[in-house]
């Protein structure tokens, strides 16, 4: 059963599904091309699931496939997966179908077998990435990502959507032209080396020069920042998630997005580790930026979609503050927090669409007093606005935690200015609440009388948010036994001695 291409089949699934839901029949009013759909989400999350339990904690990449693609130039089709991987695309497969069920009569107008095909094949791209163990295969799905991602953008979602789509787009082919150059910079140093190679087994043992390193850091470091994103190359975000649907918001955020932090872990510290510690002051900069900023700018929204969005700015600051302080608690806690930030930001979305359906406005000047009228809605809304805000005993406190640990290890001054960033969080999340679900309705506002809670498909996509959200705060074991393996390997890489503790899983628990 090891021989089994298991993450070849795993991309490939999805892949299929959205070939043959942009193929069935579409009769006029007809569910067959959603049910379709949702069939292939569910067999590739089951699929997901088996290849987990293929998976030896600790063991390093694993469910590894290599083949030779282009001899000449070192290419290789190579998947793997480790710690990090294998969270990721589980996040990946269990996202999907949940967006998929809130999302059941989200393009009804339009059409709706376009856009499950297209978010099975932003599905089938993002495994691809994150399995990729070559530069070169994963340069190609990481820019084939922006098709069905420009597409879920520009065909659905709310008017001006055709302008976000191409500023999304702008953003990511330059990131990715970038990042383009970066790679044949990767192939002109193997070639020197001897044999041509994009396989990162090969590359990480090259001896770069200090200079070329460095270059190349920066090239890649661009890329994912922008897809990431960081300040100040964030722009694209906030019109993104104000246009989008909030499924298609929860697929680019929740998951598109981690591809940026993913490669930060992957290719800048796993390649280029002396010119990652080189560049470690101006990146910590940057994502002290991005905490502050993104909090701030959130405060003084009107746009609930746009909010959540800017959110995220604060929250990938976050994460890029973990990996570049160059610790296990850091390393531990920013990977965490990928799977946190995506379970929590994608309630906060998928609860904001159905309020957004309700009241039939996204401004939060125009929406009170729904508590009233669906207590449900508001409670679970609360609670994921509390997780967001890294409330004790929620998922994303114990990555925040960890975050800050290495932050105040790093120096105190970085970790107090982060600090700011969960107490503006706590002014954001709580005045939204108080604005729009608490309070008498306004004047006039004829949907509030006619307004009802959430039915049973909208609670059987977000219950299972909510549960994750309490489950890992509570035990975070789990995610940690599978990442920090691979955060102690990556700490030994990039040569650095961490004094402190490595954050024990389950696993290292009961082996003392």
């Amino acid at each position: 059963m090891s021989d089994f291409p298991w993450l070849t089949v795993l991309w490939a699934l999805p892949l299929v599904g959205a070939l043959v839901t942009a193929l069935v029949p579409k009769a006029p009013g007809s569910v067959l091309p959603k049910q379709v759909g949702l069939v292939f989400s569910l067999l590739t999350l089951a699929v997901g699931i088996a290849m987990a339990t293929q998976y030896n904690t600790g063991d390093g990449m694993q469910l590894t496939e290599t083949h030779t693609w282009i001899e000449a130039f070192g290419v290789h089709y190579a998947l793997g997966v480790d710690g990090l991987g294998l969270l990721l695309i589980l996040m990946t497969v269990a996202l999907v179908p949940i967006v998929f069920v809130a999302s059941w009569h989200e393009a009804d107008d339009r059409s709706p077998a376009a856009f499950f095909a297209w978010a099975l094949a932003l599905e089938s791209f993002a495994i691809a990435v994150f399995a990729a163990t070559d530069v070169f295969l994963f340069y190609m799905v990481f820019e084939a990502t922006l098709i069905p991602a420009y597409f879920l953008i520009g065909r659905f979602g709310r008017a001006g959507r055709g302008y976000a789509a191409l500023k999304f787009l702008m953003y990511q082919l330059a990131g990715g032209l970038i990042l383009l150059a970066a790679v044949i910079g990767l192939y002109v140093v193997s070639s020197d080396a001897g044999t041509p190679s994009y396989l990162l087994s090969d590359l990480a043992q090259l001896d770069i020069g200090t200079t070329t390193e460095r270059w190349l850091f920066v090239g890649f470091m661009i890329a994912f920042a922008i897809k990431a994103p960081l300040f100040p190359l964030h722009t694209w975000l906030a019109d993104t998630t104000e246009k989008a649907t909030p499924g298609t918001s929860v697929l680019l955020v929740c998951v598109l997005d981690k591809i940026g932090t993913f490669g930060m872990l992957r290719f800048c510290l796993g390649l280029f580790p002396e010119a990652s510690q080189w560049a470690t002051p101006v990146v910590v900069a940057i994502a002290l930026v991005s905490i502050v900023y993104g909090a701030l700018v959130a405060i003084g929204q009107d746009d609930i979609l746009r909010l959540i969005g800017l959110t995220s700015l604060s929250h990938f600051g976050f994460i890029t503050l973990g990996i570049f302080a160059f610790s296990s608690q850091g390393g531990s806690g920013s990977i965490l927090y990928m799977v946190n930030h995506g379970v929590g930001t994608a309630a906060l979305f998928l609860i904001a669409g159905y309020l957004i359906k309700r009241k039939g406005t996204s401004l939060i000047s125009q929406i009170t007093g729904v508590e009233s009228k669906a207590p449900v809605l508001a409670g679970l809304f609360l609670v994921a606005g509390l997780a967001t805000l890294g409330l004790p005993g929620l998922s994303q406190f114990v990555s925040e935690i960890l975050v800050l640990i290495s932050a105040f290890d790093y120096h105190w001054w970085v970790g107090a200015i982060a600090v700011t960033g969960i107490v503006l969080a706590a002014v954001y999340v709580l005045w939204l609440y108080q604005r729009t679900m608490t309070g008498p309705p306004l004047p006039g506002d004829e949907r509030h009388e006619v307004m009802v809670d959430l039915d049973r498909r909208e609670l059987v996509a977000v219950v299972p948010l909510m549960l994750a959200l309490v489950f890992f705060g509570f035990y975070p074991s789990p995610l940690l036994d599978v990442s920090n393996p691979m955060v102690d390997s990556l700490m030994q890489h990039v040569g650095v001695s961490d004094e402190a503790p490595s954050v024990a899983g389950h696993a290292e628990e009961g082996a003392h």
